[in-house]
Formats: C-alpha cells, sequence, structure tokens
C-alpha cells in the first residue's frame, strides 16, 4: 500500500528536520514491504508569505485533502509576527481537518543527558495528549477601542463533544498501550466554566475505565511536579494551551526538543 504524503517543511530547522524524517520513512518502506511512501513537497511558510503575502495558497486546505498525511516542520519566523504565521498555515490545517488530538510522547534515552539530578535512562516515559481544536487556542474575543482605552476579550470554547472525545481517545490510548494513570490537567479553581466541564467530564469518562488509575492536578502545580517527580507520570491529558506548555516542559526536562 502507498501512503501518499504532503511534505511541508516550513521554516528554520524544521526544513532541516524533515528533510531526515523523510529518509527514515523512506528507509522504513526498505524494511517493511508493506510499508511504501509518496511524498509531494509544498513551500509554504514563512518564506512564502514574504512572497506571495500569504503563509500558503488559498485553496491550500483543498490540495491538502488529497493526501494520507500531512508531514510538517516548524512554523516562525523573526520577520513575521508570531500569530500570523500560526494563523497562517498551522491553524488552519488543525481545525480544517478537524485534527483534534495532539500526541506528544516523551521518552529519556540513553545517551541524552538529564538536567534533573538521580533520573536514569528510560525513568521518565510520559505521553501528553493535548486537545488541538478548541480551549483557549479558538481564536474567540477581540480588540475595541481606541489608544489607551483599547479593551482585549480572549475567550476559551469548551464543548462537551470537543472534551469527551479527547478524553475518551486519551483512555482508549492508555488501554491499549498498557498505561496505568492518565491524569487530567485543569485550572478548574479559578476558571470556572470550561475547566470546570473538564472536570465534569473527566469524571464520567473515567468511571469507564475503572482498570486505570486517575488523577486530576492544576496547571501551576502540575507544572512544579513534573520537574520535581517526573517519574510519577504516565499519561497526561489537557486542554489546547495547558498540553502545549506542559509537552515543552517535558520535553526539556528529557534533555529538549531535538
Amino acid at each position: 500500500m502507498i501512503h501518499h504524503i504532503a511534505v511541508i517543511p516550513g521554516d528554520g530547522i524544521g526544513k532541516e528536520v524533515v528533510s531526515e524524517g523523510v529518509k527514515c520513512l523512506n528507509a522504513l518502506s526498505e524494511i517493511f514491504e508493506s510499508m511504501r511512501f509518496e511524498f509531494q513537497s509544498f513551500p509554504w511558510g514563512s518564506d512564502y508569505f514574504l512572497q506571495h503575502g500569504m503563509m500558503m495558497p488559498e485553496n491550500g486546505l483543498e490540495i491538502l485533502k488529497g493526501f494520507d498525511a500531512i508531514y510538517l516542520g516548524a512554523v516562525g519566523d523573526p520577520r513575521i509576527p508570531d500569530d500570523v504565521t500560526l494563523h497562517g498555515l498551522l491553524l488552519p490545517i488543525k481545525f480544517g481537518f478537524d485534527l483534534y488530538v495532539g500526541l506528544r510522547p516523551v521518552f529519556l534515552f540513553s545517551g541524552v543527558e538529564c538536567p534533573l539530578a538521580r533520573i536514569s535512562e528510560g525513568e521518565i516515559d510520559i505521553v501528553v495528549i493535548r486537545e488541538n481544536t478548541e480551549g483557549e487556542y479558538s481564536n474567540v474575543g477581540g480588540i475595541v477601542g481606541i489608544e489607551d482605552r483599547e479593551l482585549a476579550i480572549q475567550s476559551g470554547l469548551f464543548t462537551r463533544k470537543g472534551i469527551e472525545r479527547i478524553i475518551t481517545f486519551t483512555f482508549d490510548y492508555a488501554k491499549e498501550k498498557g498505561r496505568k494513570k492518565v491524569t487530567s490537567i485543569t485550572k478548574s479553581n479559578a476558571q470556572r466554566y470550561g475547566m470546570v466541564l473538564w472536570d465534569k467530564i473527566f469524571k464520567e469518562v473515567s468511571a469507564r475505565y475503572p482498570e486505570i488509575r486517575t488523577e486530576s492536578k492544576l496547571i501551576d502545580a502540575a507544572c512544579m511536579d513534573v520537574v520535581r517527580n517526573p517519574k510519577g507520570y504516565d499519561v497526561i491529558v489537557a486542554s489546547n494551551l495547558f498540553a502545549d506548555i506542559l509537552s515543552d516542559l517535558t520535553a526539556s526536562v528529557t534533555g529538549g526538543m531535538g
């Protein structure tokens, strides 16, 4: 079977990393006869923006629909505001294809120096699962007023459907992979609506998986605890913003993101 993959190297180190990743996939196809890849590369990103005034063509999503997967590198360039690059390429792809799961494994490999004391190879083995299409990155809000009277409102969007499906995916993943514990991260003591709904649905869904231990933590406490006791975490599920933060943090305690 041939898998058709759209390759978007993007910006900066993304071009280098994606190039090496394609080499790895080609090497796999030589080992496994059933695994074949066909790549088509697209020059979309910041350089494209500087030439055309957009991060990808207006029909970019329509073009990508014909592929089995999208291999996307890094996005960002100091010449362009970050919100422009993010909302011009990465977020339209996430929202346009409803890519609601961000799966981010974190593992301390042999030969990689851990910045934490008394942590050995393999002792950090965490999977951060991120809700990818709702929450704090929903782009709900706006700026009103003029000059020194400007007011910005930034709202998070949390739906039962969105929360339930990411939490259900998390428990199904944990069960399939033989993981023993799922930790939900919120800030429901301060954010009384979306996060409270998240906590409620987490309890409902977790009741269907009695064999998996659960715990709930607040994001500020979790950030401290992940550094102090990374071995205490197995699978983490969190909203768009919180999982974004935690995936970077957990990657850092295993030596960095690459």
